[in-house]
């Protein structure tokens, strides 16, 4: 990822739990009509419960959504969940600029998810054949955070969920990411001694880091 010295702040927008839809709606207008001079964006937030539906997603993953609203969306990969206590980070950015691509993009959110564990002293892995990070629990494997990007005019947005402390049975609805029978997990269940709030800033810190940004302007909404 590029070091270079960035002329405009990153901005950093902590939104509570905002609707999925309307969310989405405000990156893709936000990725439509930036300019080479607007800043890159991280946007931290929860949505309220929904299964998200990736473009190449298949049907027959959404084994019982049930009362759970499915909503198909512009990202890669298969169905995911999404629902209060899981920490989203959407990555706004203009990736020509940063000197960057899609898959180290991918990387440094898998980083800043394994760091993140490592400091709730857990050890946590990402797997080259399918993004996200994982952990071990006995002989199992289980997933705690997912991703997916969309990379449109040379920018992105979606980005990654990481699952703090939340019902996790709604994922038992769907074949998670597309893999029958996949185990997921949180921090909660793994590391309760840590809290959302302790998690969210060392995922935040770590890419900060990584996109090389030194300035930061916070905010708590959109506009």
């Amino acid at each position: 990822m590029s070091k270079t010295c960035h002329h405009l702040p990153l901005q950093v927008r902590h939104l509570g739990q905002v609707s999925y839809e309307s969310t989405w709606q405000a990156m893709q207008q936000y990725t439509n009509e930036r300019g080479p001079n607007d800043p890159d964006q991280i946007w931290l937030l929860q949505h309220p419960s929904v299964f998200t539906q990736g473009q190449a997603g298949k049907a027959e993953h959404l084994i019982a959504p049930g009362d759970i609203p499915v909503v198909k969306v512009d990202r890669g990969g298969q169905v995911t969940y999404h629902g209060p206590g899981q920490l989203v980070a959407y990555l706004l950015l203009d990736v020509k600029r940063l000197g960057s691509g899609v898959r180290q993009l991918v990387t440094l959110m898998e980083e800043a998810v394994v760091d993140a564990l490592k400091k709730a002293g857990v050890e946590a892995y990402a797997k080259a054949d399918a993004p996200g990070v994982y952990v071990q629990i006995g002989q199992e494997e289980a997933k705690i955070a997912s991703l997916g990007l969309r990379i449109r005019r040379g920018c992105s947005f979606h980005g990654l969920a990481f699952n703090l402390d939340m019902d996790l049975s709604p994922f038992l609805r769907i074949n998670p990411c597309g893999y029958q029978g996949l185990r997921m997990t949180q921090l909660a269940e793994l590391a309760p001694q840590v809290t959302p709030e302790q998690a969210t800033q060392w995922v935040l810190d770590y890419l900060v880091a990584g996109l090389g940004y030194q300035q930061i302007e916070a905010y708590n909404r959109l506009d």
